[in-house]
């Protein structure tokens, strides 16, 4: 039986459109089908039942948007594994309890295997013995361990029934992210082409917006600025380009400020989701603005002691191995502390990653917002640590512009620099001096858990 033949239905209708762009050559919605057809036939051939657990291990290509098609409609439970999840593949694959693994290379060449993994979590073997098509994404460890999430992906599809404008867009969030996932979605039903980088750098992304002239970059704020530091903006031409949307963690003043000038006649748009509950629709107040309006047809929301809370229709089934997030109701707290004006929220950081010190209340993003606009600073990261007297002490993680002679030379400056934008126990009494990337591999900034995943030598 064929799942949601309704979604192919409408990719056929638009069949000669360019639905891909990958490695400088294009490839239509016909050709996105015959793709998923020929992974039918592989099915076929492989013992590829459905309900089958099957692993994706790659990156955005022809094959793999074909085979994410395919197994829509064979009715298997999808989890997708990005490059920059290789270390954590096997914990991954015994958690989702994969049973089918496909491994693409960067040419797109693959390989199957058949591991002898049981289904016997009883959520996930519920789930399959259901037939119905399911995804299986991973949160990304930052705040601890990784969660597997089991989503219904018939019930996630249902978002996309009613086409809405699709832009020829940069599909940058990563294969096994949410943001990414609904992108890929989101672009497809909606007729648009996605437009593959070769790489996430700032260069590479500046190249292939002035090549495949696309009109909407998703991204986030870590991003837009290594963009602004890197001044590749300059050396491309990016005038096609009509929508920058960023989420996934807080933007600072300085870096919207500085986007919306470099890019007056681009539309600035914050967006917001959970890999619990999806992706919600989403209203800028202005470009210049961090207040958004969030909602749309299948969520609820509501704040509750300055803390976001979500109902969703489209929420996961649940984690496979965590307990259950949700209230009695079907409410789940996000955890995200924001400032509310009228139906605009404004989003304030996560509520586990306030300092408590001596009593008082530290908001990382606050401190960082302001310590970035220090001409010394490229990038900053403040996170809490214990501290005897006042039980937590605020520590600056700082990439500094050029060499400096030490982190006591930093800390001078850094509190010379605050004393009048940052209240006394806002400032952080010890500075650390980083020289790597202070973003894991999903551009968000990384509080905990190490700096950005870096690739092994043969990914």
């Amino acid at each position: 039986m064929t799942r949601c033949a309704w979604f192919s239905d409408l990719l056929e209708t638009y069949k000669d459109a360019q639905a891909l762009h990958w490695n400088d050559q294009t490839y239509s919605y016909a050709d996105l089908l015959h793709s998923a057809d020929e992974w039918t036939r592989v099915f076929d051939e492989r013992d590829v039942a459905p309900g089958a657990v099957v692993s994706v291990e790659g990156n955005w290509s022809p094959k793999t948007s074909g085979l994410a098609l395919a197994l829509i409609q064979r009715g298997c439970v999808y989890v997708p594994i990005g490059p920059a999840s290789a270390r954590e593949r096997a914990r991954f694959k015994d958690i989702a309890q994969v049973q089918i693994e496909l491994r693409f290379q960067a040419d797109d060449s693959w390989s199957l295997e058949k591991p002898m993994r049981v289904v016997d979590n009883p959520l996930q073997a519920s789930f399959t013995a259901s037939g119905r098509a399911g995804l299986v994404l991973f949160s990304s460890g930052s705040t601890g361990d990784s969660k597997g999430m089991l989503h219904d992906l018939e019930i996630m599809l249902e978002k996309y029934r009613t086409p809405r404008k699709a832009l020829r867009t940069i599909i940058f969030l990563a294969f096994d992210h949410i943001g990414g996932v609904n992108t890929f979605y989101h672009i497809l039903s909606g007729g648009g082409s996605l437009i593959i980088p070769p790489g996430r750098g700032p260069a590479e992304v500046c190249r292939t917006i002035e090549h495949a002239k696309a009109e909407l970059l998703p991204t986030s704020p870590s991003f837009l600025n290594l963009l602004l530091l890197s001044k590749e903006y300059e050396n491309y031409d990016l005038s096609s380009l009509q929508i920058i949307t960023y989420g996934t963690e807080i933007m600072s003043d300085n870096t919207l400020a500085e986007i919306h000038r470099l890019f007056p006649n681009v539309r600035l748009q914050q967006t917001y989701g959970l890999s619990e509950v999806g992706i919600l629709r989403s209203k800028s107040r202005s470009s210049d603005s961090k207040f958004v309006k969030i909602g749309g047809e299948g969520f609820t929301t509501k704040v509750v002691d300055g803390i976001l809370w979500i109902k969703a229709d489209g929420a996961m089934q649940g984690y496979l191995n965590a307990g259950n997030p949700f209230d009695e109701n079907g409410w789940l707290c996000t955890g995200d502390l924001v400032e509310q004006e009228g139906e605009y929220i404004r989003f304030l950081g996560r509520q586990s990653d306030i300092i408590n010190v001596g009593g008082e209340k530290v908001f990382p993003a606050e401190v960082e917002n302001a310590l970035l606009e220090m001409p010394e600073v490229r990038d900053i990261t403040v996170i809490g640590r214990p501290h005897p007297l006042m039980g937590n002490m605020v520590v600056a993680r700082i990439t500094p512009v050029e060499d400096v002679d030490s982190a006591a030379e930093m800390k001078k400056k850094m509190r010379k620099f605050a004393k009048d934008r940052l209240m006394r126990f806002k400032i952080p009494t010890k500075v650390e001096i980083v020289k790597e990337d202070q973003f894991n591999y999903r551009y968000k900034k990384a509080r905990k858990g190490g700096l950005r995943a870096k690739l092994d030598e043969e990914e």
